[in-house]
């Protein structure tokens, strides 16, 4: 199916993807998971949940594999990758137009509002940003790596949390205390904010290079 794993598309936290075709024709996107923790039975409960969303502007599980402590997710594939890769382009030579960026970021709003009200379960996604918005072939955008989600009843506001779910830069202010106790899908709101100043700016809005917590944005 992956050739090999010859042809890698990205890496990150949770794992290595990889391109690959089906038997039937269709290039797919393989995840390979780091190792499993546990039995992996919170995987495997993800996975029933995930598997049974289906929304334009979020990327769609085709499938996956356990053998071992080995797991691998199978993704539709999206042509144009990660939206990060054209607002941090160097020199504009991946430039989006106006119109692109307006309806990518209706369609990641649209992703959001489904996922915290339009499912069985509330799912806080808890990593929005650039890397994670992929793009079809007509730059459709398509919330992916659900790594960091937690599950809920829909009818709760508020999820209890013990330890910090993110990425330093879209993280909301709530989830850096060392005690966080309840987090509502609000959080995913931040970062949806921060993300779209960093599509209106076309640059980061983290400072890597700062020696100060105050000079970090």
């Amino acid at each position: 199916m992956t050739r090999g794993f010859k042809e890698k598309l990205g890496e990150g936290g949770f794992g290595t993807v990889f391109k690959g075709n089906l038997r039937s024709g269709p290039c797919v996107a393989i995840k390979m998971l780091g190792k499993s923790k546990g039995h992996g039975q919170d995987f495997i409960s993800e996975v029933a949940t995930i598997g049974r969303i289906h929304h334009l502007n979020v990327v769609q599980l085709l499938g996956f594999c356990i053998e071992g402590s080995q797991r691998a997710l199978i993704y539709e594939y999206m042509d144009n990758g990660s939206l990060d890769k054209f607002i941090f382009s160097k020199e504009g030579s991946m430039n989006l137009s106006c119109k692109q960026v307006y309806d990518i970021s209706i369609g990641v709003a649209r992703g959001i509002a489904y996922l915290h009200h339009g499912c069985e379960m509330k799912i806080l996604h808890f990593d929005i940003k650039p890397h994670n918005i992929l793009l079809d072939e007509n730059f459709i955008p398509k919330i992916s790596d659900f790594g960091l989600a937690k599950l809920h009843p829909i009818d709760n506001s508020i999820v209890t949390m013990t330890g910090i779910r993110g990425t330093i830069g879209y993280m909301a202010p709530e989830l850096f205390y060392k005690n966080i106790g309840g987090v509502s899908y609000k959080a995913d709101v931040y970062s949806f904010g921060m993300l779209l100043m960093e599509m209106a700016s076309k640059r980061k809005n983290l400072n890597s290079n700062a020696e100060h917590s105050s000079q970090m944005y």
